[in-house]
C-alpha cells in the first residue's frame, strides 16, 4: 500500500489499523460499507479495503470511467460471459486516439466523462466511428483498441 504522498492523518489511521484485533477491524468494516465482511476474507485484505476507504475520503475515489469500466466486467462475470472477456485498454483522460480513414487523418481526446471529437463531446467511441464512416462500427475496434480475432482466438 503506498500512502508516500498521504497526509500524517491518513498515514497514522492507517497504520492504527496493523493494531486492531480482527473483531474490531470487521466492525469496523461494518460500520463504513454497511454489511458484514465478506466470508473467507482475510485479515490482510480487510485492513486494505479499510485502508483504501481512508484515502478515498481524503484523495477521491475511482475516476467515472474506471467504475464504468468495473461495472462492464462485473456483468461480463456475473453472466459467466467470458467467452470475450478483455479488460482492455484503460484510457487516461487527455490521451489521444487517432484514425486514418480514407485518406483523412482524425483525432478523439480521452476525457474524464466519455470522448471530444471535432469539438463536441460524445458519450462513446462507437458514436464518433458512425460520425466518420457513416455505418455502425464498434468504435474501440475502429479506434484499434480491440483485437478483431479476439473471439476466434477463444
Amino acid at each position: 500500500m503506498n500512502i508516500a504522498t498521504a497526509s500524517p492523518d491518513v498515514e497514522a489511521e492507517i497504520a492504527a489499523l496493523d493494531n486492531c484485533s480482527l473483531h474490531n477491524l470487521r466492525k469496523r468494516w461494518s460500520r463504513i460499507f454497511n454489511n458484514s465482511t465478506p466470508k473467507g476474507l482475510s485479515r490482510d485484505l480487510i485492513v486494505r479495503g479499510l485502508a483504501y476507504n481512508i484515502q478515498e475520503k481524503v484523495h477521491g475515489g475511482l475516476s467515472q470511467a474506471s467504475r464504468r469500466k468495473l461495472r462492464t466486467l462485473a456483468r461480463q462475470l456475473d453472466a459467466d460471459d467470458r467467452s470475450g472477456f478483455d479488460p482492455g485498454a484503460m484510457l487516461k483522460p487527455g490521451a489521444k486516439l487517432i484514425r486514418e480513414w480514407q485518406a483523412r487523418t482524425y483525432t478523439v481526446t480521452i476525457l474524464q466523462d466519455g470522448f471530444e471529437f471535432e469539438g463536441r463531446r460524445y458519450g462513446s467511441l462507437s458514436m464518433i466511428a458512425r460520425e466518420i464512416t457513416g455505418v455502425r462500427w464498434s468504435g474501440p475496434r475502429f479506434f484499434g483498441l480491440k483485437n478483431e480475432h479476439a473471439n476466434a482466438e477463444g
